[in-house]
Formats: structure tokens, sequence, C-alpha cells
């Protein structure tokens, strides 16, 4: 039985794969929603792991591991190709803003402290939600001279050691950040369910949660780095 949350985590593999295909099918929408169970995927199969007690069960096995590989494919892999696949940088030097994402990315994923458990849950560096860059990208067709900019500021952002909340296991704020989070999932959800199409107050209003959450990030950053000097 333990094996079947391993085999759910593997399952974000496949689905990188089907939103691969649909990326160069120019089946965009199709795309974000694949990326969107992707991410559903990783919020639950930890879940499922802690259940079955994998750890116990499979000591041989890093399920880890295997997260962190499925998780470069669907939060940074895909994202990167349909950012590209898309139009959404200038056609003469793109695929060099989308080469300096992968690779902060695989920076990013490879640090030790990546993520990191104190009295709060951490990511250091900007953790790689590319595929939430690339759906704002996507529904906002910004100037693409924009849209590399912001990706490469981003990018940079992941080798400063800035601590970002991890949604799901922070505990300053818990309730507000899960209430926020959740409403601003379905607002995503929503979003992408009525793609090519981006009228609709959707998108605007799931701003209100990024921009709680870096204020929070850069709140408890703050804190703890005071701390410290304390």
């Amino acid at each position: 039985m333990a094996w079947l949350a391993h085999l759910y985590t593997a399952l974000g593999a496949v689905l990188a794969l089907l939103a691969t295909f649909a990326v160069f099918e120019a089946r965009f929408r199709d795309a974000f929603l694949l990326l969107g169970v992707a991410t559903f995927v990783d919020t639950t199969d930890g879940w499922l792991a802690r259940a079955l007690r994998v750890k116990e069960r499979l000591p041989g096995y890093d399920g880890a591991r295997l997260d962190d590989i499925v998780d470069y494919l669907t939060y940074v892999f895909v994202p990167v190709l349909l950012i590209v696949q898309a139009g959404l940088l200038p056609s003469g030097w793109g695929s060099l803003v989308g080469a300096l994402v992968l690779l902060a990315s695989a920076y990013g994923f490879g640090q030790v402290e990546a993520k990191v458990a104190t009295t709060d849950h951490f990511f250091t560096g900007f953790p790689s939600y590319w595929n939430i860059v690339a759906l704002y990208l996507y529904a906002w067709r910004l100037p693409v001279a924009t849209n590399a900019i912001l990706l490469a500021v981003l990018a940079i952002l992941v080798f400063v050691p800035i601590r970002y909340v991890y949604p799901s296991r922070t505990t300053t704020l818990k309730v507000p950040t899960l209430v926020l989070g959740a409403i601003w999932a379905v607002l995503m959800v929503i979003a992408m369910w009525r793609l090519p199409a981006t009228d609709g107050p959707w998108l605007p209003l799931s701003l209100v949660f990024p921009v709680y959450y870096t204020l929070l990030s850069l709140y408890l950053h703050a804190r703890d780095q005071s701390d410290k000097i304390g």
C-alpha cells in the first residue's frame, strides 16, 4: 500500500507529459488545467504518504527526491516551455530568458536549505512558482519585453536568501493564510477554465493572495533575522 503514495506522486510526471503535448499543440488552456491537477497532486501527496507511513514501510526509497523531480517538471520546465511556445517572450532572446529560469530553479532545487523548518516553514529564495507566473503572463498579455524583465528579476531572486512562506505549513497566521489560499485557488481554477477568455474579475481578485503572501514572507523573514541578531 505504501507504494501507492509514490505512484500518486509520480503521476505528476505523467501530467507534465500530457501538458507538454498540449503546449506543442497550442492547447494552452488544457496545459494550464493539467498543471493545475499536478499542483493538486503535489499538495495532497504528502498527506497520503504520512497516512500510509511511507518512511516507516519503505525506508529504502526516497520519496522526497521523487517529489523534487516531478516538481521541477510541473513547476519549472513545462511552464517555461509554455511561456516560450505561447510567444510571451521576445523572439530573439526568449530562449535565453527561459534558460535563465531553468538554471536558476535548478540551483534552487539543489539547495540543501531550500526548505527550512523553524518555528515557521520557509522556502529560501524565490520559490519555483513558474506555473502561476505563466498563467498571469498568458492572461494579461503584457509586452514581451516586460515579461522577459519580470522573469529575469524573479530568476535572480532565486539566489537572494529571502525566506518565503510555505503556505500549507506556516504557523503564523495559519488560518487566514489557508483561507486566502483556498479562495485564491478557486479563483485560479475559474480563470484557467475560462481561457482563452480573460475578462471578468477572477484574476484581478486573485492578486490579493500573492500580495498578502509576499508581505507575510517579508515580515517573517525580517522577524527571523531580528531574532538572530538579538
